[in-house]
Order: C-alpha cells, then sequence, then structure tokens
C-alpha cells in the first residue's frame, strides 16, 4: 500500500485493472459481507434488484432470492464475466452490464432494493462519488432500499487520524499469483466525510454505521 495521490490517470484505469485481476480477485471472494447478509435478512421481496459494483456475483446471489430479477453491474468486463460464471445457477434471472456507477443505465424508480458495496471508495473525485449517489437515489423505487459502503479510515490497515473529517486517496496492491503486483485505486473515507457524502446527495439516509473498518449507509431514495 502506498499512500499519497494514488488517483488514476483516467477512470477507465480503474476497470483495467480489474480486468487484469479479475480472475484471481473472483477466487478469493467466496463469502457474501455479514453486513450485506443482515441487511437483505428482513427484506420483502421485490421485482428488480441492483447490485452496482458486482464483482464476482457474490451478493447478487443473495438478491436473486428476493428478487424477480437482478442487474449486475461492473465497470470492468472480466469480473462480469466471473459473476455470469457464479450466478449461472442464481434463482433469478441475473442481467450483466458493462457500465458507470456516476451514469447508472436504469430507468428512473426501476429498483426496489440495491446494493452499492466496496466500490464507491474507487471512483476518483468527489463530484463523481455524490453523482453515483444521486444516481442510485435517481433509480431507487419509492419505498426501496440501498445498502452502500466505502473503506474507511478506521480498517486497521492504515495509520489514519480515528478523529479526521476527511478521507485521503491512496494505492493498495493486489498481488498476483507468481508475485506481481497491481495497484488499486482507493478513496479512503472519513467517517464524517461519508456522511457528508451522503447528505450531499438526494439520497434519504436510514441509518449510518461503520463496521470492520467500512463505513456504511441503509438508504432510500428523496422524499
Amino acid at each position: 500500500m502506498s499512500e499519497g495521490d494514488g488517483r488514476p490517470a483516467n477512470r477507465g484505469a480503474v476497470a483495467a485493472t480489474y480486468d487484469r485481476i479479475a480472475d484471481h480477485f473472483a477466487r478469493t471472494r467466496v463469502s457474501a459481507w455479514p453486513e450485506v447478509e443482515q441487511f437483505l435478512s428482513d427484506r420483502p421481496p421485490v421485482e428488480t434488484a441492483l447490485d452496482v459494483g458486482c464483482g464476482n456475483g457474490r451478493h447478487a446471489e443473495l438478491l436473486a432470492s428476493l428478487a424477480g430479477r437482478v442487474v449486475c453491474l461492473d465497470a470492468s468486463r472480466g469480473v462480469l464475466s466471473t459473476a455470469m460464471t457464479r450466478c449461472r445457477d442464481a434463482p433469478a434471472p441475473v442481467a450483466y452490464v458493462q457500465g458507470d456507477a456516476a451514469a447508472l443505465p436504469l430507468a428512473d424508480d426501476a429498483a426496489g432494493l440495491a446494493v452499492y458495496v466496496a466500490t464507491i471508495h474507487h471512483l476518483p473525485d468527489r463530484d463523481l462519488r455524490v453523482r453515483s449517489l444521486d444516481e442510485l437515489a435517481r433509480v431507487l423505487a419509492p419505498g426501496g432500499r440501498a445498502l452502500v459502503s466505502a473503506w474507511s479510515t478506521t480498517h486497521d490497515r492504515f495509520d489514519a487520524d480515528p478523529d479526521a473529517t476527511e478521507g485521503f486517496d491512496t494505492t493498495v496492491d493486489w498481488t498476483l499469483p507468481g508475485g506481481e503486483t497491481v495497484g488499486r485505486y482507493y478513496h479512503i473515507y472519513a467517517p464524517a466525510e461519508f456522511e457528508a457524502d451522503l447528505a450531499a446527495s438526494r439520497l434519504a439516509v436510514v441509518e449510518a454505521f461503520v463496521s470492520s473498518g467500512n463505513c456504511y449507509a441503509v438508504v432510500g431514495p428523496p422524499g
């Protein structure tokens, strides 16, 4: 890990990084996050669920048990391919879309349920991150709920000021078999900053909390 401005030269660089590590990344991401399992444990069935930054589909599998269909969106075509493999026996149809979290290719009010976990921190500036939250607000149906998460300065891998109100940009290395390292851009959120970005968006915050070194929020559409 190297701290400082690890910002990629362009947004396509983040997708290219995950294309490069997709297969190995998918093999190391076996289980759903407990916080996602808890969030989904008492949700009513919905027509359409959305997984923004779906990775290898480990959370889409859970969404498919609650939805008539699931839309898996990721910027990386390689990562989407691993999700297709994992979710081929999902209990509901799954659509796979290569797309941008800051410009979701869904209609207004399209999703009754969504997860947007471990993804917003890969967007390389605040305007894009807030825009992605606005997009989530736009596509959530009335009464819909989403779980948003990002890496936090409270994570034990970072030597960060626990009272900081601003996070920082960094590069976190991914080590491939054979020892090659690939740097991944992250914006590490201070909890207060995460809540400020949520407040700057159109989302309605139901609950915000920190767990296992991550910032989380349960959110709904405006109004």
